[in-house]
């Protein structure tokens, strides 16, 4: 055999050995044995003459068996490339065969994109992280910086999702006086979009040359992303009518523009908590209702998930910071170009295509820290720092 193609194999060793490494770790990370448990059961289901006597129920059953077998399909694929890889190397070293080493070669080349692709599904199999995502963006104090600067934000989650080609769902959108947006909210619908954007929740950073600014100082700005799931209908979550203060309003537009002429838009507070939402993009007030409804549901969902995690951390003996004090992520466009993420470290120099949309480095490498740590991303209700002059 050619010293160069045993040369190739020696140096690919140390690497398959991690690949192996790496396999067994996820496959106790994505509970295999449970998720196959799992698939059996829906089998019998199937079988089942009922099933689909409640059809939304029986989708929902569906699109568990997918997700399912999607992740057992990644995980068997990764562990049949690698079992075969060893026994393709066996018969390269041993029987002197160039033909099996060519293949094993050949072979490896395919495993990395394999490993990322079963890594994704560990990073991904949060109860939650499969479904459908409710973002808020909100400006911080500051006047018209702070609005176009939220308005920048809102613009890179709408480009992401574009590019992953979700759906998107304008909820509630809240103008700013003269320039950019106070606050928005949108559904984004599709698959694993919850997991992947749970990574903007925090505040935002903005360093730049004010373009507001006749006199061209630099100045920092602040404003929030929130994210939580759209929650199953199937998930009870107590509301009680008396926890609820219920206004409507006339909705308007850009420059206190009426674009409706009924009071159609709602905004919901709930008392025990202060949650607000608004909901006014839609025909109708029943309508407007019912979306702004679902959003209260999502965030009381998520306010009850941080509970039982900042239990969990105190039983453990574990401080971890979970509030408003510090921003996740800056962004600063001059004196240079950076953005950076204060959790992981990543960073880039490419700021303008970052916020083009260009985010999954960032959520990549946050999945991978929010994994290692087993911390929350999740904040709490408080107030955004005020705008500052310097770095």
């Amino acid at each position: 055999m050619e010293d160069s193609l045993t040369i190739k194999l020696e140096e690919q060793k140390a690497s398959v050995a991690e690949y192996r490494e790496k396999l067994q770790l996820m496959g106790e990370l994505l509970d295999i044995a449970g998720k196959e448990k799992r698939l059996e059961e829906i089998r019998e289901l199937e079988e089942r003459e009922d099933l689909w006597q409640n059809p939304a129920q029986a989708q929902k059953i569906m699109q568990e068996k997918s997700r399912l077998n999607e992740v057992l399909a990644s995980y068997e694929n990764l562990k049949k490339m690698i079992d075969d890889y060893g026994v393709l190397e066996e018969f390269s070293l041993s029987g002197d065969d160039e033909d099996s080493a060519r293949e094993a070669i050949a072979l490896y080349g395919k495993m990395a994109p394999a490993i990322d692709s079963a890594e994704q599904k560990v990073l991904l199999s949060g109860d939650m992280d499969y479904n459908n995502a409710i973002v808020s963006v909100n400006a911080g104090a500051g006047g018209t910086e702070s609005c176009d600067w939220a308005m920048m934000l809102s613009r890179m989650i709408i480009r992401w999702s574009e590019r992953q080609r979700f759906k998107l769902k304008t909820i509630d959108v809240l103008e700013g006086e003269t320039a950019g947006i106070k606050s928005m909210t949108l559904l984004v619908e599709g698959p694993y979009a919850f997991g992947m954007l749970k990574s903007e929740t925090g505040i935002h950073r903005l360093v730049r040359i004010s373009p507001f600014d006749s006199n061209a100082r630099r100045h920092t700005s602040f404003a929030s992303i929130f994210v939580s799931p759209e929650i199953d209908d199937e998930i009870e979550i107590e509301i009680a009518d008396k926890d609820l203060k219920i206004d409507v309003y006339r909705a308007g537009g850009a420059g206190g523009q009426s674009v409706n002429t009924t009071d159609s838009a709602v905004r919901i507070t709930h008392l025990p908590t202060g949650i607000v939402v608004t909901c006014q993009n839609e025909r109708s007030q029943l309508q407007n209702k019912m979306f702004a409804m679902k959003v209260l549901r999502s965030r009381l969902y998520e306010k009850e998930m941080e509970k039982r995690k900042a239990k969990q951390q105190e039983i453990e003996g574990e401080k971890k910071e979970i509030g408003w004090g510090s921003q996740i992520r800056s962004y600063v466009l001059h004196p240079y170009k950076l953005v950076k993420d204060h959790r992981t470290g990543a960073h880039v120099g490419t700021a303008d295509k970052v916020l083009d949309g260009e985010i999954d480095d960032f959520i990549r490498a946050f999945l991978k820290w929010y994994r290692m740590k087993g911390s929350t991303p999740y904040v709490g209700a408080g107030d955004l720092p005020e705008d500052e002059d310097d770095l």
